[in-house]
């Protein structure tokens, strides 16, 4: 008698990765030591260049006996970078004390009498204070707006809270937002948009510099977006 069939349906064989050639593999590694090359190069130069600049500028500025090279048989690079430096240190231990309050005064009365330069100078004096401030969030927050019309969103980051004439004219509370461009971020548009419509994002300044310099290309990992309503009502 012969033994009874087994019903019990079979399982199929797992299906097996797919083999590739050694060409697909030899085009991976290329490809691999490709991208690997090009960001460490693409760092070294870049971190060359901003160096071999500060160089050149602090070389004209300091006295030629002064220059590493009269004492040594050889150029010593980031020389300049370091008395620049050392120079912007010593500037700054001077203007925290009295006689550098009294010679900072002193030129800044000179500079508020030049009709042109003293629109120019405080303008950038508020805005590096404004930037370099420890308590402030300018460019330290990142959102999205809806730019350049409804319905499409924009990496932007937050210049500041706006209660003047902005806000006045609008008649909402307002934000102002700079929207950088891609791939080059050094330019982009200032708009002013409602707190209500903006969503703040988790991501921090650097994170989001990636995602426009790559045009969308780089993922951020997620930390968790909230709406520009649940934070503080002062920036």
């Amino acid at each position: 008698m012969s033994d009874p069939v087994d019903a019990t349906p079979q399982a199929p064989a797992p299906a097996r990765p797919p083999r590739h050639g050694f060409f697909h593999r030899l085009r991976n590694w290329f490809l691999t030591g490709l991208i690997v090359t090009a960001t460490i190069g693409l760092t070294i130069y870049l971190t060359y260049a901003f160096i071999d600049f500060v160089d050149r500028m602090v070389g004209v500025l300091l006295p030629q006996p002064y220059h590493p090279e009269n004492f040594l048989p050889f150029s010593i690079p980031g020389f300049g970078l370091l008395v620049a430096v050392g120079g912007l240190t010593v500037i700054g231990f001077l203007t925290v004390n009295v006689a550098g309050h009294v010679l900072i005064r002193f030129g800044e009365r000179m500079v508020e009498r030049m009709p042109v330069i003293r629109g120019v100078y405080s303008a950038l004096k508020q805005i590096f204070e404004t930037v370099l401030a420890q308590s402030s969030t300018s460019f330290r927050q990142v959102a999205l707006v809806q730019f350049p019309h409804p319905g499409v969103w924009a990496i932007a980051f937050v210049t500041g809270e706006w209660q003047g004439e902005v806000a006045r004219k609008l008649d909402d509370e307002v934000i102002g937002l700079f929207v950088p461009t891609t791939p080059n971020p050094t330019s982009g548009y200032l708009v002013y948009a409602p707190r209500r419509s903006v969503v703040m994002l988790a991501m921090s300044v650097e994170e989001a510099m990636k995602l426009v310099i790559s045009g969308g290309v780089l993922q951020i990992p997620d930390r968790g977006a909230v709406r520009v309503s649940a934070v503080p009502a002062k920036l």
